[in-house]
């Protein structure tokens, strides 16, 4: 990791501006402009993509994604043109916590996917595309979306060390470990057999009520798939 030459002062501005663009929360913002209703009470509940995508508008999930990316794409061309490279890594760094965990949103915000490709395609672009080519290999493969984010953080590093770029492999340690942290979840689901793959709906039973077709006083299960929509049991 290159030195921190910026003054301190320089270093906690471009962090925290690092962190506010990284904070903003594109999927939430779009699913309601797009009328999906509130993102965190759809499928996994998470504010990025592939949640998006689970509500069946593939236009928002595509605009999420890029707007996701570019946040952090962003963060590092300011920080890169005004500051250091120190400065740079700093911010870049701000930009996946602010995605992640955004004060605004109770620190519960995304998994930092399209973020994490976003700052090195601008860091590092060689290990950017070395990235977003790794990420669709995974998918293609196994069709799960956190298998392939998981993966394709794990593979950074190394894509680090082949193209050259050893002087940001701690942010890339850190980085990817948030990648990794962020879908605990994810992994227990994985390790249970219970991870949806990507146009795959997932079911949650949401409660129970009377049904038109139930037999007098007969409650029927009902179930919220990842889109959104309730059904009952059998349906």
């Amino acid at each position: 990791m290159p030195a921190l030459e910026s003054p301190l002062v320089v270093l906690v501005i471009w962090a925290a501006i690092g962190y506010l663009l990284g904070a903003v929360p594109f999927g939430l913002i779009l699913s309601r402009l797009f009328g999906l209703g509130d993102l965190r009470q759809i499928g996994s509940g998470n504010i990025g993509a592939t949640n998006v995508l689970r509500t069946g508008n593939k236009l928002a999930a595509a605009l999420t994604l890029l707007l996701d990316g570019g946040k952090g794409a962003v963060a590092v061309l300011l920080a890169r043109t005004w500051a250091g490279e120190g400065a740079v890594q700093l911010a870049a760094l701000a930009a996946m916590l602010g995605h992640c965990f955004p004060a605004w949103l109770g620190f519960r915000g995304g998994k930092g996917v399209a973020t994490f490709l976003g700052i090195w395609l601008v860091l590092a672009w060689p290990v950017g595309v070395a990235c977003c080519l790794t990420w669709l290999f995974l998918v293609g493969i196994n069709r799960m979306s956190s298998m392939g984010a998981m993966g394709t953080a794990a593979f950074s590093t190394v894509w680090m060390l082949v193209l050259g770029s050893g002087s940001t492999l701690i942010l890339g340690f850190v980085l990817t470990a948030l990648v990794v942290v962020r879908h605990k979840d994810n992994i227990a689901r994985i390790r249970a057999g219970t991870e949806p793959k990507i146009g795959q709906n997932s079911w949650t039973r949401i409660g129970a009520l009377q049904w038109p077709g139930c037999k007098p006083g007969q409650r029927a299960a009902i179930f919220a798939t990842s889109n959104g929509r309730a059904y009952p049991a059998g349906t």
